[in-house]
């Protein structure tokens, strides 16, 4: 077996131990992730090259790296956030809010909708999952809806926003490497995704019929709903996902000592109940990014960068070439944007060649890399959304609708550029 492909090899096996051993049970939930990521580990650093101590500070430096502690750092400050914010009764007053107002039947539509328009404006999926998430769940349980389905909602609409938002990492990254201005990367973009967005945007008012009208619950006073409102209005504005975070758990504070709903050591206990319940979702981060990094540090993405590249042939293979490596990288390394900048030199020379035009190129690179980065279930989307709603990732992506019907529509795209 050549260098790359051991390398890659750790991805196959974590693949095979997680989706096998779950078809045999008969239930994605009796398997944890974590648990398919230590056998995968544990087998990455038994075959990779070198010494066993330079193996294992390779799986440390990927596990230890900046991108994977600032998402800990997200998880850490959601979890202190949701189970705080649950303390106080700002789910339930936040639900009550928003039955009394949005009709049962159009609840899908408007929390996709409300999910697709925060992410663009936050520029980032993770913080519009953390907002909306927990709201959905609340709704789920009060409406009757299957939480797993109610969580992709929001995580579908969640990538609409960072595949196209000025302020996203992916579109900064896939125009700088492709050589295009924002603007016009944003209109070759939205001519691909727009017929998605419609399209789930219909079914979920078909399916908003089926939402039983339910009598409103007690719920909490009004006012415990402002710490998520707040979040909504900080993501909005812009800020950086933890500093609306920490502002959401300031304000939960706040509220809980003034009217007595919490006090000093109740607010403590709810910070470690949510740091507790991310555990889980540490672990598989942590792992996850020494796993990858063995498979970087093996050849593993320079293997099939050279092998979708080679034998290119017309434009549309071109595309098709771009396409997949960008998919393929992110599956390797989790992190859309990481995806981009790896294969961006390469994407770029392909294009250059078979005259693929770079906004073309800059939507294919943001487009399939957040395609990948929402079905996969080590992602920090489904992982974020699985630890607020307390459900397995895998029960989230039969239902993510936006992110299949996305990679249609730019996969049509593909065949029927006549340009």
């Amino acid at each position: 077996m050549s260098r790359g492909l051991l390398a890659i090899s750790p991805l196959a096996v974590f693949l095979l131990v997680y989706l096998v051993s779950s078809l045999v049970a008969g239930d994605f939930y009796k398997v944890p992730v974590s648990a398919a990521f230590l056998v995968a580990g544990v087998y990455g650093v038994a075959v990779a090259r070198g010494p066993l101590t330079e193996r294992l500070t390779a799986f440390s430096r990927g596990a230890g790296h900046p991108n994977v502690l600032l998402m800990i750092w997200i998880f850490l400050l959601a979890g202190a956030f949701a189970q705080t914010a649950r303390s106080i009764g700002a789910v339930d007053a936040t639900v009550s809010m928003m039955l009394a107002v949005v009709p049962p039947r159009w609840l899908l539509a408007g929390l996709f909708v409300t999910a697709c328009f925060i992410s663009m404006a936050m520029g980032t999926s993770v913080g519009t999952i953390v907002a909306l998430v927990p709201i959905g769940s609340g709704i789920a349980a009060q409406c009757g809806i299957p939480l797993p389905y109610m969580a992709a909602v929001v995580v579908g609409g969640s990538f609409f926003g960072d595949n196209l938002s000025f302020i996203s990492d992916t579109t900064i990254a896939s125009t700088r490497v492709a050589g295009c201005e924002m603007r016009d990367k944003f209109r070759a973009n939205l001519r691909i995704v727009l017929p998605a967005f419609v399209a789930v945007t219909v079914i979920y008012l078909v399916r908003g019929g089926q939402v039983v009208e339910t009598p409103l619950p007690a719920g909490a006073p009004w006012y415990c709903a402002l710490p998520y409102l707040l979040i909504i209005v900080l993501a909005l504005c812009g800020l950086n996902v933890t500093m609306v975070l920490a502002a959401g758990i300031a304000a939960v504070a706040l509220i809980g000592f003034l009217t007595g709903r919490l006090d000093w050591t109740g607010w403590l206990g709810a910070v470690g109940s949510g740091i507790s319940g991310m555990s889980d979702l540490i672990i598989v981060t942590l792992l996850a990014g020494g796993l990858l990094e063995l498979i970087r540090a093996g050849g593993g993405l320079e293997l099939i960068t050279e092998s979708l590249s080679r034998g290119v042939r017309g434009k549309r293979g071109a595309e098709a070439a771009i396409a997949g490596i960008v998919s393929l990288a992110n599956l390797c390394t989790a992190n859309n944007t990481v995806a981009i900048i790896t294969t961006g030199s390469i994407a770029h020379d392909i294009s250059e060649r078979f005259g693929v035009s770079p906004k073309k190129t800059a939507s294919l690179l943001d487009t399939f890399s957040c395609l990948v980065q929402g079905l996969i279930p080590y992602g920090a989307q489904l992982l974020m959304a699985s630890g607020l709603a307390a459900i397995s990732p895998a029960a989230i992506i039969p239902h993510l609708y936006y992110p299949f019907l996305m990679g249609l529509c730019a996969i049509l795209s593909i065949i029927f550029d006549r340009k």
